[in-house]
């Protein structure tokens, strides 16, 4: 059994040979200090954040997108993949995801996570090259294509063509950004503390980044500063436009930055073919309008962007050979 993982920050995906996506849930472990044991994983554990006693704590043990408590991570992945594959007595090989320009101390650290966890072999794929090929682009041909993918921890850019990444760019901003904001946002402006699990909430359901007209709005709870009592308030998608936009036209300035650094050749094909959007930011209502009219090339969401990196790992498995031996981009630890 080949099993491709998309570690993310916020998600983690797993791809599984001709079953397709067959686990996804949030990248959190709750663990019982008392115990001194793991007691949920995933979904489960999600269901805790904010609401556990003092000797359980919830932690999510990537920050952005690289490994920032080894124990919790290989505890994590361990679970996901019994839960994958139902415990069976075999080592599958494993295709892990990770951000550009991951270290070698990051990607060390991925790698013994998965043996760990029972990998027989582990691959590394860079997150924006597993991306566009998820999202159904040919990268063998020498015709250039630009990804931004948006994920929980990073937002990974990249140019690709024949192969080969001409030029990328990672940045810390992405969803976790744009949620701390809402935070603070709301903070400021209504005295009231949410938790960061309600500005999600309150993203996905009233963010507008392109044209926001009071249309779209939520109502968050949370405690108010002052009082120190629960409260609630309603906001709307020009708050959320407010809160994140900064953050928004930093990602687009990255965009601008891998376009000043492309070659002409390829700029022209990426004016033709347009940019794909991948990730979970890629849903930002309004995103693909913007980063268009602010770039002048028309923007693509790919079809179910959230999974667009897990199932690139499907093609990274076909064409491994190819890819270990004219792709320096993905790398094997035997």
């Amino acid at each position: 059994m080949d099993i491709g993982i998309d570690l993310g920050t916020a998600n983690v995906l797993i791809f599984v040979g001709n079953k397709g996506i067959v686990l996804n849930e949030p990248s959190v472990v709750a663990f019982n200090k008392k115990l001194n044991d793991v007691i949920a994983v995933g979904d489960e554990a999600y269901k805790m954040i904010g609401r556990t006693p003092e000797h359980i704590t919830v932690v999510r043990p990537l920050s952005d997108g690289v490994i920032s408590d080894h124990k919790m991570t290989e505890r994590m992945i361990t679970a996901f993949i019994e839960k994958v594959t139902g415990k069976q007595l075999f080592m599958p090989n494993i295709v892990m995801c990770v951000p550009s320009y991951v270290t070698d101390v990051e990607s060390r650290a991925v790698v013994e996570a998965a043996k760990i966890a029972g990998a027989r072999q582990v691959y590394l794929i860079e997150e924006p090259v597993a991306a566009i090929m998820g999202a159904g682009v040919d990268i063998s041909v020498p015709d250039g294509n630009m990804v931004v993918d948006i994920g929980g921890g990073t937002t990974d850019i990249a140019v690709i063509s024949m192969n080969g990444v001409v030029v990328k760019l990672s940045m810390k901003i992405a969803g976790e950004k744009l949620d701390k904001a809402i935070v603070k946002y709301v903070g400021n402006r209504y005295r009231i503390l949410i938790g960061e699990k309600t500005a999600e909430n309150a993203k996905m359901a009233a963010a507008n980044v392109y044209s926001p007209d009071g249309g779209r709005s939520v109502t968050v709870k949370g405690r108010h500063l002052v009082r120190g009592l629960p409260e609630q308030v309603e906001v709307t998608d020009y708050d959320i436009y407010e809160a994140i936009i900064d953050h928004v036209r930093e990602i687009i300035d990255g965009a601008k930055n891998v376009f000043e650094r492309t070659p002409p050749e390829l700029a022209g094909d990426i004016y033709k073919n347009g940019i794909y959007l991948t990730g979970g930011g890629a849903l930002l209502y309004g995103l693909d309008k913007l980063m268009s009219a602010e770039l002048g090339v028309e923007c693509h969401i790919a079809e179910d962007p959230l999974s667009c990196v897990a199932r690139g790992t499907k093609y990274a498995f076909k064409n491994i050979d190819k890819l270990l031996d004219g792709f320096e981009h993905v790398s094997m630890y035997k």
